[in-house]
């Protein structure tokens, strides 16, 4: 006979996906163990082969989970009625902030996504192809030359996730620079750096 859901099921997957977050963005997805995440959570391993059936699957929920909320996150702070730059520099914002409550669960995005079956690669690569879609929007309005210029806007878009998408490895709360000021800096390198690009 299947084993009946308790009451709590949803929040305790959510903290085992927490869990499991920590681990692989610490040790390496590859490098954890089911047993290992089992005894951090402390339960059976048994019980947690209740909860996911895989590592691999756990490993998509951590980050399909983290994919969700960034897209939220960014198309509720895509304003455009604000100017081009405040439009921008808000969904650098967004991203920013939505990356600080979810450090884990970006890096593993960055470093573990390529241990998945490639249809579930697949799946995860079109929602970060809806917020590259949403900055490459945003961009383009703050120069309509580069805008018109596809083959130029999308390496310009793709730099602008490199500085956002690595800022992790260096930026500290107690650095220099405060994230909205970063915000603004990175804002400040695209909108003006393109200006002599075209």
């Amino acid at each position: 006979m299947a084993r009946t859901q308790a009451d709590d099921y949803t929040e305790k997957r959510v903290a085992i996906r927490q869990k499991a977050a920590q681990m692989f963005a610490d040790e390496g997805f590859d490098r954890t163990s089911m047993a290992a995440l089992a005894s951090a959570c402390g339960i059976s391993k048994a019980l947690l082969y209740h909860y996911y059936n895989d590592k691999s699957e756990l490993l998509y929920d951590v980050i399909a989970g983290h994919l969700s909320e960034l897209c939220l996150d960014v198309e509720q702070a895509d304003d455009e009625t604000l100017s081009p730059n405040d439009r921008l520099l808000s969904l650098i914002l967004s991203l920013l902030d939505a990356y600080s409550h979810a450090d884990n669960e970006h890096r593993v995005q960055i470093n573990a996504l390529k241990f998945l079956p490639a249809d579930k690669q697949e799946s995860l690569k079109d929602m970060e192809r809806e917020l590259v879609h949403r900055f490459c929007n945003a961009i383009a309005a703050t120069n309509p030359k580069l805008g018109a210029n596809k083959a130029i806007l999308m390496p310009v878009t793709m730099s602008l996730f490199g500085m956002l998408n690595w800022h992790y490895m260096w930026f500290r709360q107690s650095g220099v620079l405060t994230r909205e000021q970063y915000a603004q800096m990175a804002m400040t390198i695209i909108t003006d750096g393109t200006e002599n690009l075209i």
